[in-house]
């Protein structure tokens, strides 16, 4: 079953969505764990008052719970202050994520009235085939550049021909090391530079192979395909400059009939939907710098709150600390087991705590890593208008298993991304109602699509991708093309948040993806 372009970017939008709650709520997870961490090396501290309440004498113990109850106010004090910082956060990153949804909204809506604006072009330069059909301006320059078309083929057939020749009648020559090596060292021809001992030895391997004879045969069979491909590709560009005329002659008739505003409605909706595209990138550059803030606050990387930890770990820490624990292990009494085995308990739930956060901080990159990854793609797929309603994808699995493959790391984005690229067609559209077909495939920068003659591009774009062709050239979106080999070419401000740029691993099984 195949997928529409909208219905495609759509399932793009909402996999953006999930990895975007996830990410908002491992987040909170990691801070809650930095706020419990905090929380029970203070109850760690209570603990240790206590135990030297019962071991200390009371100038020793009131030293001592000095120094725990200032890091622990501290502490205190931190943790109120961390919990506002990650509460604005976490708004700021609601705030964008609303501006984000809305800037998606509009922007559906705009794609939506350019498809509408699109039919009425296309309705209204339908009913104008019986005129340009009886046209003679059009019609002589529809033969010429059929004409034109088929002149370009033979050239192009020809060329392909000694190209294949130079490869099989050139095998020989390139097999001969010696030959090859007079060759490339420009033996025969002023480029050759060397002593006169090389001279002299170079003068005996040329006659050993018989190079004064070969080399122009040689340099023939090179020289021939290049001119003939310039040739061919001249001509190329004569078929794409006829191209283009029969293009405007098509556009005058529709402007004729009154098409003109309607074109221009098209190039306006175009424009505002590239302007939604460059603010929806700014979203998602603010957001992701927002989200690096929260996970640096998350993870207790605030200097203020790493100090005030700091100082309450020291304080437990301390050497006379450590004495009053062991001392209270050597002795058997029911107060100190009681205490002991508190803070005993108290360690094992910190080690318990400080691991899974660990785990949620590595799942937290990985999330980070793959929505910068898949606003790379969605990004390729605007820029290549895949989400037109006449884009289409053979391929359902691109939205079902091969995305759930993508999400878990199982396949790269650059390979996820090239699966769309091969699985998109174009659906027919615009073609030349007065009759005009190509002969043979297009090159690749022929304003003809590679597939199906037919279905010329308009000059300004205005069909988008009309026939079976893929545009070239303007279009919302930062332009037609690029993307080939999985490149993505979507700009970039700010910090990478931690996530890193092109994300390497994977998502770890179990949860979420």
């Amino acid at each position: 079953m195949s997928i529409r372009g909208p219905q495609a970017l759509a399932s793009l939008e909402e996999a953006m969505r999930d990895i975007r709650r996830e990410e908002d709520e491992i987040s909170r997870r990691v801070s809650r764990s930095a706020e419990r961490v905090t929380k029970i090396k203070e109850s760690e501290a209570e603990l240790f008052r206590q135990l030297a309440q019962l071991r200390l004498d009371p100038a020793v113990q009131s030293q001592l719970d000095g120094q725990i109850s200032s890091a622990e106010m501290r502490a205190r004090e931190m943790l109120k202050t961390h919990g506002r910082d990650v509460s604005k956060a976490e708004e700021a990153i609601s705030d964008l994520d609303r501006k984000r949804a809305a800037l998606v909204e509009r922007r559906s809506a705009a794609l939506a009235l350019l498809e509408d604006r699109r039919a009425s072009l296309q309705a209204l330069t339908a009913s104008l085939t019986a005129q340009l059909q009886v046209d003679p301006q059009f019609q002589a320059k529809r033969a010429e550049a059929e004409e034109l078309d088929r002149i370009a083929e033979q050239s192009m057939r020809k060329t392909e021909q000694v190209e294949a020749d130079r490869e099989a009648k050139g095998k020989p020559y390139r097999d001969d090391p010696l030959f090859m090596y007079l060759w490339d060292a420009g033996y025969g021809t002023s480029a050759y530079k060397a002593s006169n001992l090389t001279r002299y030895f170079d003068g005996l391997v040329a006659s050993l192979v018989g190079y004064h004879r070969a080399r122009p045969n040689y340099a023939m069979l090179n020289e021939i395909p290049l001119r003939l491909r310039e040739h061919a590709e001249q001509q190329e560009a004569n078929v794409q400059a006829a191209e283009a005329e029969l293009a405007a002659l098509e556009v005058g008739a529709v402007d004729r009939a009154g098409g003109k505003p309607l074109r221009e409605a098209i190039a306006v909706t175009e424009g505002e939907i590239a302007k939604l595209d460059a603010e929806i990138v700014a979203c998602e550059d603010q957001r992701d710098q927002a989200a690096a803030a929260l996970r640096a606050l998350a993870e207790g990387r605030d200097p203020a709150f790493e100090s005030a930890a700091a100082e309450l770990a020291a304080a437990l820490g301390r050497e006379d600390i450590k004495t009053l624990l062991a001392e209270a292990r050597r002795t058997r009494t029911g107060q100190d087991d009681t205490i002991v085995a508190q803070i005993d308990d108290a360690r094992t739930r910190l080690r318990e705590e400080e691991a899974e956060s660990r785990d949620q901080r590595e799942r937290l990159k990985v999330l980070a890593a793959r929505r910068r990854e898949l606003e790379d793609i969605q990004w390729e797929f605007k820029k290549q208008r895949f989400d037109d309603p006449q884009s289409s994808f053979g391929e359902d699995r691109l939205v079902g298993d091969l995305l759930n493959d993508f999400l878990r790391g199982g396949i790269s984005a650059a390979s996820y991304w090239d699966q769309w690229r091969k699985s998109q067609n174009w659906a027919p559209g615009n073609e030349w109602g007065a009759g005009y077909q190509r002969t043979r495939q297009p090159r690749s920068n022929s304003p003809w699509g590679p597939s199906n003659g037919g279905g010329m591009s308009w000059p300004d774009s205005s069909f988008g991708g009309g026939g079976n062709s893929k545009p070239r050239g303007g279009g919302f979106g930062g332009g037609w093309g690029g993307g080939a080999g999985g490149g993505f070419s979507r700009p970039r401000t700010g910090s990478m948040g931690g996530g890193g740029k092109k994300g390497g691993g994977g998502f770890k099984t179990g949860g979420g993806f």
